[in-house]
């Protein structure tokens, strides 16, 4: 019974340990795809400044001729106003002049603003372009990173399922469905040490008549609660199998890490 206890503990760890690299190799592509969201994001910025750049440029463009057309005309209406004979036209040439004057200085204030604007953007711009640079590398470099842990990991899932198989030849048929059965019912967990005389799945604890038997280790006996196939966890017979998965959801069989 013990052996067949090893065993099942064995198997447990290599169903944990897969099913906790399938979860992470299923969660790459969602961490790829964040990452391909940041850079879209931040080559949308840079492109956004661009454009803001472009469209500062073409207005101070049509700012700069509006400046010389107010010039053109105003020349032109000197010319004119030394050949008027008339006070009133002559002053209403000369108020149309005051205003073309008005407007070259509004027009002329707006091409300052513009020049400042865009060399603001421009400098907004080159930072811009350095930190998506900058993104763009950290994300390849990210990329590549997970890519190979997907690898490493799917190898690893290949070959604990290599080990699985060989293990599940060495124990009877009834008994792998039996731990199976309760294996996809119970979250993972077919089996349970009991230690302290409490069940380390549920926290429950076992009834004394029950884990004397237990104790004696003479048949396979199931949780009065949550049902899952249960053995004393301080056999130190089973000291050197593993029984459950580390922070990092690496496992050990038989004092090797897997």
């Amino acid at each position: 019974m013990e052996e067949k206890m090893k065993r099942l503990i064995e198997i447990q760890a290599c169903d944990r340990r897969i099913a906790e690299l399938r979860r992470r190799i299923e969660a790459d592509p969602s961490r790829i795809q964040a990452l391909e969201e940041v850079l879209k994001q931040a080559e949308a910025e840079t492109q956004a400044g661009l454009t803001q750049v472009e469209e500062a440029k073409k207005e101070r463009r049509t700012v700069e001729r509006q400046v010389d057309e107010r010039e053109s005309q105003i020349q032109k209406s000197n010319v004119k106003l030394s050949n008027i004979k008339s006070n009133k036209e002559y002053q209403a040439s000369l108020k149309e002049i005051d205003t073309l004057r008005h407007d070259k200085t509004a027009l002329e204030d707006r091409a300052i603003e513009l020049m400042e604007q865009i060399e603001t953007l421009e400098r907004q711009g080159s930072e811009a372009r350095k930190r998506l640079e900058s993104a763009r590398k950290t994300t390849s470099a990210e990329k590549s990173q997970i890519l190979s842990e997907t690898k490493a990991m799917a190898e690893e899932a290949e070959r604990l399922e290599k080990a699985r198989q060989a293990l599940c030849v060495s124990i009877e048929a009834d008994l792998l469905k039996r731990y199976d059965f309760l294996r996809e019912r119970k979250g993972g967990l077919g089996i349970s040490p009991v230690i302290k005389g409490i069940c380390q799945a549920c926290h429950i604890g076992i009834p004394p008549q029950q884990f004397n038997l237990l104790l004696r280790g003479e048949e396979l006996m199931n949780c009065p609660n949550c049902n899952r196939i249960i053995y004393w966890g301080e056999n130190k017979a089973y000291s050197g199998e593993a029984t459950d998965s580390g922070d990092d959801g690496s496992v050990t069989i038989e004092g090797k890490s897997a």
